[in-house]
């Protein structure tokens, strides 16, 4: 197979995929490629699974995907077995596409059937298009069709994400109304064609931007043909750090990079991002929160700049000061006025846990070359 930067979640989770289907006793929704509780093991993790993987019987641990509430992952498995629709809404990196991939991945063995919602997204996106060429050629017939992801899962009952749906314009999205009521898409290009009907099993997962809500709502007709699931920030400062962990390893594993971080580094990365985010230290200091979230996929970004300027610009151990230095790049996007957020905390906050602390001392001191 050849090198790609990431593969697919039913490619990189095929061993694990494939032993929860072998031990899946549970009845299966049509068209599902597991029951729903084998797709909840899957994306919230169990104990090891025997099972016969490339012709050799080993043991294959199931990981934990999605770090979060397990009731919101039952309701969104419960909506995607229904005639509803699914729609993930939460702030910028709570984990709705990561979750919304592994979804699909478990249930129908393919997420890569995806549109992307932008303010360019078009109704031929979601319905299908043409072959200019040969239709001037040859007239519209069906082998010049185009088919969009949404035909393509409808042919094959499978699952269509819809990523930013409030990115779209209102009549873009309303072209979904029909998918969704009549699970069918016209042709009337071809006289005499019936369109193309949805399988048992397709559904739609899509995802929105808390903060984009107001761009483009979504009209009454469409908000009934969908569940809502709220994706919450990460409460818990240890689930948190485990994230962090977590994905940092992937991705530090992903770019060769031969040490991963230590506890303490993870931990003050979690609390600094937590601190600053909550407008509130953890001995009670009031302080301001900047512009932009700070989200657990934030933290892990920073982690893994830090992890890479170690690899070529440093010895290779990640530190404190090297965080630090990295943090701006997140907390500073929309308004260089939330520079002042970092200002205060290091004031406030770092150099007071500084005195007996080296890890706060170096974040103290990389943050001031930064911050000048």
């Amino acid at each position: 197979m050849d090198e790609v930067l990431r593969r697919p979640a039913e490619q990189e989770y095929a061993a694990e995929l494939e032993a929860l289907r072998q031990n899946d006793q549970d009845p299966r929704p049509s068209n599902w490629q597991l029951s729903p509780r084998a797709v909840l093991a899957y994306v919230l993790g169990r104990k090891p699974l025997k099972a016969k993987i490339a012709g050799k019987s080993t043991e294959v641990a199931i990981r934990r995907k999605f770090f979060g509430d397990d009731t919101l992952v039952e309701r969104a498995i419960v909506t995607l077995a229904s005639e509803r629709a699914l729609l993930l809404v939460g702030e910028p990196g709570t984990g709705k596409s990561w979750l919304s991939e592994h979804l699909a991945a478990a249930i129908c063995g393919n997420s890569t059937l995806v549109i992307q919602g932008t303010a360019g997204t078009t109704e031929e996106h979601i319905k299908y298009s043409w072959n200019i060429a040969r239709v001037i050629a040859e007239g519209p017939r069906a082998e010049n069709l185009i088919p969009s992801p949404s035909m393509v899962a409808m042919q094959r009952g499978a699952l269509l994400r819809f990523e930013e749906i409030t990115r779209c314009v209102p009549d873009v999205q309303d072209a979904l109304v029909s998918l969704l009521s009549d699970k069918r898409i016209a042709i009337p290009e071809l006289p005499g064609d019936s369109g193309v009907a949805a399988r048992p099993g397709f559904n739609i997962i899509a995802t929105a931007n808390s903060r984009d809500q107001g761009v483009n709502q979504l009209s009454a007709a469409l908000k009934r043909r969908f569940n809502y699931v709220h994706i919450p920030l990460i409460a818990d400062k240890a689930t948190e750090m485990e994230v962090v962990r977590e994905r940092s390893a992937q991705l530090i594993a992903q770019y060769n990079i031969p040490k991963t971080l230590d506890t303490p580094i993870i931990e003050l990365l979690t609390t600094v991002f937590r601190e600053i985010r909550l407008g509130r230290s953890e001995e009670g200091v009031s302080l301001k929160s900047p512009s932009t979230t700070l989200s657990t996929a934030e933290a892990i970004g920073v982690a893994l700049d830090a992890a890479l300027h170690a690899r070529y610009f440093g010895n290779g151990e990640v530190g404190a000061g090297t965080l630090a230095r990295h943090l701006i790049g997140s907390l500073v996007k929309e308004d260089l006025a939330d520079l002042a957020s970092l200002k205060e905390y290091v004031t406030l906050v770092a150099k007071k846990r500084a005195d007996g602390a080296k890890h706060w001392r170096e974040f103290v001191q990389g943050a001031q070359t930064v911050l000048g």
